[in-house]
């Protein structure tokens, strides 16, 4: 294999990974309420987009056999290039929101089969020391994608409207140009700088009958594991909340004040959300993964709990001040993705303990399918629920639907010395 430095590569591309992510779940929230779509029409368009990432655990056998984990990440960049100048260039146009919502679902595929095959590229082209000395650094980049795209992009959109005298479908193609270009740029240099393993090869003999059989014994032996019912009621309904509340909170921090919103532009809401805010989850997520380790889960589960209904509090007590002092928003917002950050530990950790045991890396991608279940289908209701309610009666609501996760949570099954172990990695079968 061609000999590079990880240091070349790895930062660049799980930046390149978290992108698209943050950009067809976050950023195109904001794009089309500015662009006059209402809170019901947005959050049932864009619940959609969620589809590629529940059908990863489907499709990435088919990755492993057509081409290698190389090309699919390379290609997949170009893709998601090309389904960024379809949105920029069609934001101008008459058909403007179906054109932008194929754009978005072409972007959000490529985006699913580029995690595949990025995270199995990263576990051939690094030697097994390399996999852990490089594991945060991955993740570093991962969220400082999080943070150019639903800071930056969006604070540049908006500068660009004051530029352009609040032209904002005008902007909103420029900045998905840039995109473009830098996601251009991103192809051109992991298509020269990636390792060429010897080990990244398709498997061979394998036929589509023999992938979708291999399927039905991943489903069969994981709903015969041991507390089934429990488990799945944890899985889908624990950020139930979570899945109401994360397509409204964008909504009402920029919506105008007369319609119950606190009015932020596209820089304020950049700075306090997309860089103060992420900064707070990363913290959470630190801070919940150190406690974990030292104490076990089960003895953090219950204050994770707690700490992932910090959001709903945190909008309640925004809805009554209705302030547009930037400063307590964003300590608002610290706060929340702070609890939701900490909170969040202990579900992901709970996916990786309940996919222990034989093909636990095809019964993670299982769980991670009924996470993505368990966000996309409040999703669909959850602006028209917001319409008929009020932001400020929504949350309330939503606040008390939080009885749901104290109930799965009280009933769920945990090891008691799960998380003080080294038994937190998911790893090949």
């Amino acid at each position: 294999m061609k000999n590079r430095n990880p240091w070349s590569w790895i930062p660049t591309l799980y930046f390149a990974e978290g992108l698209p992510n943050v950009i067809v779940t976050v950023v195109s929230l904001v794009m089309y309420k500015q662009m006059g779509l209402s809170n019901a029409e947005i959050t049932f368009y864009t619940s959609w987009l969620n589809l590629p990432w529940m059908l990863k655990p489907i499709w990435s056998p088919f990755v492993d056999i057509i081409k290698t984990k190389r090309w699919w990440t390379v290609a997949m960049q170009l893709l998601i290039g090309a389904s960024l100048a379809g949105v920029a260039f069609t934001i101008p146009t008459v058909w403007w929101l179906q054109s932008t919502l194929f754009f978005f679902f072409l972007m959000a595929f490529s985006s699913a089969t580029h995690d595949i095959a990025a995270d199995g590229f990263y576990m051939l082209g690094l030697s097994e020391h390399d996999q852990s000395l490089f594991v945060g650094i991955r993740s570093t980049f991962y969220r400082l994608a999080m943070i150019f795209g639903q800071g930056v992009l969006v604070m540049i959109a908006g500068n660009l409207q004051v530029i352009f005298r609040n032209n904002i479908r005008f902007s909103w193609s420029l900045t998905f140009y840039g995109v473009t270009g830098l996601f251009i740029a991103l192809w051109a240099w992991h298509r020269y700088i990636l390792p060429e393993p010897k080990v990244d090869r398709p498997r061979l003999g394998v036929t589509t009958h023999d992938i979708l059989t291999e399927f039905g014994h991943t489903v069969v032996t994981f709903f015969h594991k041991p507390y089934l019912l429990t488990a799945v009621c944890f899985m889908l309904f624990y950020r139930m909340p979570e899945g109401f509340l994360t397509k409204i909170t964008p909504l009402f921090l920029i919506d105008a004040s007369h319609n119950g919103g606190l009015g932020l532009s596209p820089q304020e809401y950049g700075l306090a959300s997309g860089t103060v805010g992420v900064v707070g989850l990363l913290l959470g997520g630190i801070l919940g993964g150190m406690a974990v380790s030292k104490d076990g889960l089960k003895k953090w589960l219950w204050p994770m709990v707690c700490a992932i209904t910090l959001p709903d509090c945190v909008y309640i007590l925004l809805s009554y001040m209705m302030t547009n002092n930037i400063l307590v928003i964003s300590s608002c917002l610290f706060v929340e993705q702070f609890g939701y950050g900490f909170g969040f530990t202990a579900y992901m950790l709970y996916l990786i303990y309940f996919s222990q045991g034989d093909y636990k890396t095809s019964h993670y991608a299982l769980c991670t399918a009924l996470m993505t279940i368990s966000l996309m289908l409040p999703g669909f209701v959850s602006g028209a629920l917001q319409e008929l309610l009020g932001y400020r009666m929504f949350f309330v609501v939503i606040m008390m639907s939080c009885v749901v996760t104290f109930l799965v949570t009280k009933f769920v099954h945990i090891d008691p010395e799960f998380g003080r172990k080294d038994d937190l990695e998911i790893e090949d079968e």
